[in-house]
């Protein structure tokens, strides 16, 4: 038998066999079972699973002179036999080539519904794009469905679909294709409301008994009445006479965001390096950098003199201009192109790191900051971020589970 080339099958007859009903094992191969005996060439396979319920396409090369006939009563004898349904629709070629320009839009929603759904698969026929595929990467704790996209560039569909993703009531990204998205090799993140649930300066203020002072130069910097290192210094300077031991206390204190764990260490498992930035303090971002493996850790560091604290911070300050600039280093020291890195953040002094990154997340964060990253979180999951990446909930699962046997299988050794 000839084989023939995707470019020799573009205009010869072609048959498209699809078969349909309660999925069970021997399904696949029982169907290649008997379109073997008719000598053809397989252009095209596509099978989709849901509930239990399957359906199976394949595009095959038109069968010798004279034998369409006994194949298609073949194919559905053998479909009757297991309780399937078969349909065989005639044709010519290849399928229809893809539009230029091709992307993944990933859509979360907690939950997702049809009406979201309705809206955003509109946007996208309205955008020019047409769906090629559709595959669920998650069912809890979000919804997460990944559309294959094409007849579009990126950019345009991207301005189509994301800046109206809040009022869809639904999470959207969109990023190209290709080899470049399982590329992204270091991804970096802010830590206060991002990494963890809290914010490092109140609770360094509770403890000094200054909770309100802080809240209102904060309140004021949030005014624009100081910048980022102004309020920085402000808050800090409240914190003077403060006993040491207290680092110990607020480390013990802080709160990993949901997902926080999970995100990173799959990203550690896919070759991913990791890294946080922060406004805060490397008193909390140092025990993090331990706590959860991190590759790369940079915050302030508030000055201790004597088993106290001065009210004073050493060293480089990071702030806004400062994150980005962290990024790049990190970014530098890891080999990774800055067009392969992600960024996640929550605030204005994000907007920088957000915006230099290759995929810039935010994260539960301010209208301000959703509308100028590429894409939003806006539910209270980090490890969702995990999705935008192509890497599906059963995959995550499954490394989970390696691992746990991994170290069972240690400990035995041990005994």
């Amino acid at each position: 038998m000839t084989t023939m080339s995707a470019t020799q099958t573009s205009d010869v007859p072609t048959l498209l066999v699809k078969i349909f009903g309660k999925d069970r094992p021997g399904i696949t191969a029982g169907l290649f079972d008997t379109l073997a005996a008719f000598s053809l060439d397989v252009v095209d396979i596509e099978q989709v699973v849901t509930r239990g319920r399957m359906v199976l396409c394949a595009l095959v090369t038109h069968p010798p002179q004279g034998l369409e006939g006994e194949l298609r009563a073949t194919v559905h004898s053998w479909a009757e036999s297991m309780r399937m349904q078969a349909e065989i629709i005639s044709g010519t070629g290849d399928n229809r080539p893809r539009g230029l320009g091709r992307s993944l839009v990933t859509v979360l929603g907690h939950p997702l519904t049809a009406e979201a759904t309705a809206q955003v698969t509109a946007r996208i026929t309205k955008a020019g794009g047409n769906i090629d595929r559709i595959f669920r990467l998650a069912k809890y704790p979000v919804t997460a469905v990944e559309f294959a996209v094409s007849g579009v560039e990126t950019e345009p569909l991207r301005t189509a679909l994301v800046t109206e993703a809040a009022a869809l009531g639904v999470d959207v990204a969109v990023v190209a294709a290709g080899l470049h998205r399982r590329a992204q090799r270091l991804v970096v993140m802010d830590v206060d409301s991002t990494v963890i649930q809290d914010e490092v300066i109140e609770l360094f203020a509770a403890h000094a008994g200054c909770e309100a002072e802080v809240a209102e130069v904060t309140a004021a910097a949030m005014r624009g009445e100081l910048d980022f290192e102004q309020s920085l210094h402000a808050r800090v300077a409240l914190l003077a006479g403060l006993d040491a031991s207290v680092v110990d206390k607020v480390r013990s204190e802080v709160r990993l965001t949901p997902g926080a764990r999970t995100l990173i260490r799959t990203l550690k498992r896919l070759g991913y390096q990791v890294g946080v930035v922060s406004g805060g303090f490397t008193q909390v971002t140092d025990d993090l950098r331990e706590r959860l493996g991190l590759d790369f850790a940079q915050a302030n560091t508030l000055e201790i003199v004597d088993g106290k604290l001065t009210g004073r911070v050493t060293g480089e300050i990071v702030d806004r201009a400062g994150k980005a600039r962290l990024l790049r280093r990190f970014a530098a020291e890891a080999g990774v192109p800055l067009s392969q890195t992600v960024a996640i953040g929550d605030g204005a002094n994000d907007l920088d790191m957000l915006n230099a990154a290759g995929l810039g997340v935010a994260f539960n964060a301010k209208p301000v900051v959703r509308q100028a990253a590429h894409t939003a979180v806006n539910v209270p999951f980090l490890d969702t971020v995990l999705y935008l990446l192509g890497i599906t909930r059963e995959e995550v699962e499954a490394a989970d589970t390696l691992d746990e046997r991994l170290l069972g299988r240690a400990a035995d050794e041990e005994h």
